[in-house]
C-alpha cells in the first residue's frame, strides 16, 4: 500500500508509522483545515520511538485495517513524536492528565479542528479490558458525540482550554531563602529509600537531578546520613539490570523497587544526566567504582548514539527484533545460563556467578546480567573482564534495537555539557574534543544562516521545527561548560550570542521566566512555560543555573537579574514540592551561596587540572583566553585568583595555595 503523509517526516518515530493503513497527517496547520473542512474531530496521537507502549498500541490497532478504517472516517489523524515537538506535548499532556489525573504515552487526545481538546487518555487496547474501552469501541462513541452532542463537547473544550497555561499565569513573588534548601533536604530524606536507593518504591526513576542534590549536600556538609543515601542509590542504580553491564549506559527506569528490570529504551538525556552525577560522586567520594560508571557510559555513547560528524542520536528502542520476525521488549539484552556457556566454555562459571545468572531468572524466563546481590562490588577480575569483552561481542551478532537517529539540540547540550565537564575532571582530553566535535555539528547543522537555532536535524530530512526555550537553556550551559574545559574564548561568545536570542524570544515581560515557544513560533492553543523539571531539566531550571554561571563568568548582571526573575517566578514551588525541581534547587543554592570565581592567567596547567579535578558545583572557571569580563581586568602575573562575594584572595601561585583558599 502507498506510504502517507509521514514518509518524508525527519522523525524516525513518524516514518514508522509511513506504511499504517491510518491516514495520518503531521501536526501543522494543513490538518486543521482538513479537519475544518471535513468537519471532523482531530484524532492526536502522540509517543516517541523508544516508547514500548506506543509499540504495542501501533500494533495492535494503528495497523489494524478495521481500526485503521474507522479512525479515517471519523477523524483527521495527526502524529505527533513528542521529542520533536514537546511544545505540542506539554500542551495536550496538561489536558489528559486534568481530565484523567494521569500522563503518559502513547497520548491519545481528541481536538476540535482550531485544536482545543475535549477528550483524552493513554493507551487504549484493542478489546475493553481493566476497566478501559477498546479502542474502536471510544472511536465509535467519540464520532457518536460529534454528531448528536457536539455542543456538549465544544463546551468541554472551551472550559478545558481555558484552564490549560497554569505556568504562564503564575506571578512572581520574592526569591525564597535557604530554608527551601533545608527543606528539600528533608523532603528527600524522608522519601528517600535507604534499602534501594532512590526515592519511594516501584517504578523507580533515576532523577539524577534529585541525587545531584543530596552529592552537593555531601560535598558541603560531609554528613554521613548524606554519604549514605549517595551511596546507597548510586550503588544500587549501578549494580541493576537498569545499568548495562556489559555495553555500558542505563535503561530509562526500573519497573520494580530494585532497580533490577528495567523498560529497556536508553535515552539520551539519561546518559547525560547519570554521567554528571556518577562524575560527582566519583569527585566527592574517591570510590573508583563511580569512575567506572562514569568511564562505561561515555563508552556507549560514543560508540553507539553518536553519529558521523559529532551529533548524537536521540535513542535506543526498549524493543529489538527477534528470529522469527517479531519485535520483544529487552530481546537483545538477556540471556540464559547455557547461552553464558556457548559463549565462554570453560570459562563460563565465574561470569554466571559474577553477573547472577546462578539465581532465580530475573526476566520472564531469563537473566538481565545484575550485581544486585553484590551491591558496591564491582570489581572484576581480569576473567570476568574478558567474559565480559567475549560476552558484549557476541551480543553485538544479535539484532539491535532500533536507534532513533535524530539529533535533536535540547539533548546533544545536555550531553555537550557532561561530557566536557567529565573529560576536564578526569584528564580525558579526546572526551573534551568529542564534546567540542558535537557543538560544532550543533552549530553547523541546527543554527540557520540568520543565527535561528532549531531543534531536530536528521540525516536524510535535515533540520527542523524552531527551537524552544529548553534547546537555549541547555546551549548557554553546554558553551559555558565547554569554556571552562578549553580554556577557549569562541565557547563563551556563542554562550552570550545565545542567552540574548533566548532572553529575545522567550522571555515573558509580565511575570518573568520563560515561554516554551519563541515569539517567532507557533502559537498553540495556549502558550506555557516549562517550570518542572522531569526526565528532563525544565527550560527555566536550566537557564536559572546556566544564567547565574554565565553571569560570574561575564560580568553581565542582565543574566543574573533574569536568574533571578526564574527564581522569583518558580522558587515557591521549589519549596512546596521539591522532587519536581531539583535543578531550579541547583540554581538556588549557587544564589545563596554565591559563586566562587576562579581565574588562571598564565601558562598553569598544573592550577586549571586542580580547579577542574574538585567537585566546586558553585565555581566558575575562567583560563586560556581572555574575553571581555571584568575577571580578566589587570591581571596578568601568572597565577590562580579565587574570588568570592566581589571580594578576591591574594594570587596563588601554586597547587597548595589554591586548594587551601578554595576549600577556605
Amino acid at each position: 500500500m502507498p506510504s502517507n503523509r509521514l514518509a518524508a517526516e525527519s522523525s524516525p518515530y513518524l516514518r514508522q508509522h509511513a506504511d499504517n493503513p491510518v491516514d495520518w497527517w503531521p501536526w501543522g496547520p494543513e490538518a486543521m483545515a482538513e479537519a475544518e473542512r471535513r468537519d471532523v474531530p482531530i484524532l492526536l496521537s502522540v509517543g516517541y520511538s523508544a516508547c514500548h507502549w506506543c509499540h504495542v498500541m501501533a500494533h495492535e490497532s494503528f495497523e489494524d485495517e478495521a481500526t485503521a478504517a474507522a479512525m479515517n472516517a471519523g477523524f483527521v489523524n495527526v502524529k505527533v513524536d513528542r521529542e520533536e515537538r514537546p511544545d505540542v506535548d506539554a500542551v495536550y499532556m496538561e489536558a489528559v492528565q486534568a481530565l484523567t489525573g494521569r500522563g503518559g504515552w502513547p497520548m491519545t487526545v481528541f481536538l476540535t479542528p482550531s485544536g482545543e481538546p475535549f477528550y483524552g487518555g493513554t493507551y487504549f487496547p484493542p478489546t475493553a479490558r481493566h476497566g478501559m474501552p477498546s479502542f474502536r469501541d471510544l472511536l465509535a462513541a467519540i464520532t457518536d458525540a460529534w454528531t448528536t452532542r457536539r455542543d456538549e463537547l465544544l463546551e468541554q473544550a472551551g472550559g478545558l482550554t481555558e484552564a490549560l497555561g497554569q505556568g504562564a499565569r503564575l506571578e512572581a513573588g520574592d526569591v525564597p531563602g535557604a530554608e527551601v534548601l533545608e527543606g528539600a533536604y528533608a523532603h528527600f530524606r524522608q522519601i528517600h529509600d535507604d534499602e534501594w536507593g532512590g526515592f519511594g518504591q516501584a517504578p523507580k526513576f533515576p532523577t539524577p537531578q534529585n541525587v545531584d542534590f543530596l552529592v552537593r549536600t555531601l560535598a558541603r556538609t560531609g554528613s554521613t546520613v548524606s554519604q549514605a543515601m549517595v551511596e546507597t542509590t548510586l550503588d544500587a542504580m549501578a549494580s541493576g539490570g537498569m545499568y548495562d553491564h556489559l555495553g555500558g549506559g542505563f535503561a530509562r527506569y526500573s519497573v520494580d523497587r530494585h532497580w533490577v528490570v528495567p523498560h529497556f529504551e536508553k535515552m539520551l538525556y539519561d546518559q547525560a544526566g547519570l554521567l554528571a552525577l556518577y562524575l560527582h560522586g566519583h569527585l566527592v567520594t574517591g570510590h573508583e567504582r563511580y569512575r567506572q560508571v562514569v568511564e562505561e557510559t561515555v563508552e556507549y555513547v560514543l560508540r553507539d548514539l553518536r553519529r558521523p560528524g559529532g551529533g548524537i542520536a536521540s535513542a535506543e528502542d526498549a524493543d529489538s527484533p527477534t528470529a522469527d520476525g517479531r519485535s520483544v521488549e529487552g530481546e537483545f539484552y538477556v540471556f540464559t545460563p547455557d547461552q553464558f556457556r556457548e559463549i565462554l566454555g570453560h570459562d563460563a562459571d565465574a561470569a554466571i556467578a559474577h553477573w547472577e545468572l546462578d539465581r532465580a531468572a530475573n526476566f520472564e524466563g531469563r537473566w538481565i546480567p545484575a550485581r544486585t546481590h553484590h551491591r558496591g562490588a564491582w570489581e572484576r577480575p581480569p576473567a570476568v573482564g574478558e567474559a565480559r569483552r567475549r560476552l558484549f561481542e557476541a551480543r553485538a551478532q544479535r539484532p539491535r534495537p532500533g536507534l532513533d537517529d535524530k539529533v535533536l539540540t535540547e539533548w546533544n547540550a545536555l550531553w555537550i555539557a557532561a561530557l566536557a565537564e567529565a573529560g576536564a575532571a578526569l584528564a580525558r582530553t579526546e572526551w573534551v574534543q568529542a564534546a567540542v566535535e558535537t557543538a560544532e555539528f550543533l552549530i553547523d547543522h541546527l543554527r540557520r544562516d540568520d543565527g535561528r537555532w532549531l531543534r531536530s536535524w536528521q540525516a536524510e530530512a535535515g533540520a527542523k521545527h524552531l527551537a524552544f526555550a529548553a534547546d537555549h537553556a541547555a546551549l548557554v550551559d553546554a558553551f559555558t561548560r565547554l569554556a571552562e574545559a578549553t580554556g577557549q574564548a569562541r565557547w563563551i561568545d556563542h554562550a552570550r550570542s545565545t542567552a540574548d536570542a533566548m532572553l529575545t524570544l522567550f522571555w515573558d515581560d509580565t511575570n518573568g521566566g520563560l515561554f516554551t515557544t519563541g515569539t517567532d513560533g507557533e502559537q498553540l492553543v495556549t502558550r506555557d512555560k516549562d517550570l518542572q523539571d522531569n526526565a528532563v531539566p525544565s527550560a527555566n531550571s536550566t537557564a536559572a543555573v546556566a544564567l547565574l554561571r554565565l553571569a560570574a563568568l561575564t560580568g553581565h548582571d542582565p543574566f543574573r537579574d533574569r536568574a533571578e526573575d526564574i527564581l522569583r517566578l518558580s522558587g515557591r514551588l521549589a519549596g512546596e514540592a521539591p522532587s519536581a525541581f531539583g535543578v531550579l534547587l541547583r540554581a538556588l543554592d549557587l544564589h545563596h551561596a554565591g559563586a566562587t570565581e576562579v581565574v588562571v592567567v598564565g601558562d598553569r596547567p598544573d592550577l586549571v587540572a586542580e580547579v577542574q579535578c574538585t567537585h566546586l558545583p558553585n565555581a566558575v572557571l575562567a583560563w586560556g583566553e581572555p574575553y571581555d569580563s571584568p575577571l580578566w581586568a589587570g591581571r596578568n602575573t601568572p597565577a590562580a585568583y579565587v574570588c568570592r562575594d566581589h571580594a578576591c584572595g591574594l594570587p596563588a601561585a601554586d597547587v597548595d595555595e589554591l586548594r587551601r583558599q578554595l576549600h577556605g
